[in-house]
């Protein structure tokens, strides 16, 4: 026997009982933007959003990264490295969060749907599996050079176009960001000893 959707519900006028199954109309369509009086232009503020939901997916699966190798990490520096990625990706959830409420504000439809998100980024998928850890270390890396190229050019061009909120966001928290995340996983790829034994 098949189960029938139930009907669209009707909206109460008044009253306590929960209405679940609402069906909506899409009332704004991603890619586009609301006008607000922000001081900006249509223009400027549809580049801006664009770019910045690039990003937005893009730290996103960065985010994710994190999060699977800060599970997945194991060997000598397993505790180490296991505290830093979980923090690098606490931070990355505050970049998501901000990004997605600087498109918001912008009068744009921020990505979030992670099946979305998979069909924007252009961050390389990770095998499914567990990499060694030298592997785990510069797959973070490359993706963080990934977003800090397409922020540098959204920064640029986003001052050139008068949006001084997305350059700052971009340049105060973003590409800061990131490079200090990459130098700290950088210097764990340095095969410096710890004492360097006199010669005998």
């Amino acid at each position: 026997m098949t189960t029938r959707r139930p009907a669209k519900a009707t909206r109460p006028k008044t009253g306590s009982q929960p209405w679940p199954h609402m069906n909506g109309v899409q009332i704004q369509e991603f890619g586009t933007v609301r006008m607000f009086p922000l001081g900006l232009s249509r223009d400027a503020r549809m580049y801006s959003c664009g770019r910045l939901n690039q990003i937005l997916a893009d730290t996103q699966i960065l985010y994710a990264l994190y999060k699977k190798h800060h599970w997945l990490m194991r060997g000598p520096t397993f505790y180490q490295l296991h505290l830093l990625l979980d923090k690098h990706a606490g931070e990355q959830v505050e970049l998501v969060d901000q990004l997605a409420e600087r498109v918001q504000t912008l009068g744009g439809v921020a990505v979030g749907d992670p099946r979305h998100v998979a069909e924007m980024t252009v961050i390389p998928r990770p095998p499914n599996g567990c990499e060694e850890v030298p592997a785990m270390l510069s797959r973070l890396i490359e993706a963080h050079e990934t977003i800090l190229i397409a922020a540098h050019d959204a920064a640029a061009r986003a001052q050139e176009m008068g949006d001084d909120g997305t350059n700052d966001l971009l340049v105060s928290e973003v590409i800061r960001t990131n490079e200090l995340q990459t130098w700290f996983l950088i210097e764990h790829l340095v095969d410096t000893p710890l004492v360097e034994t006199p010669e005998s």
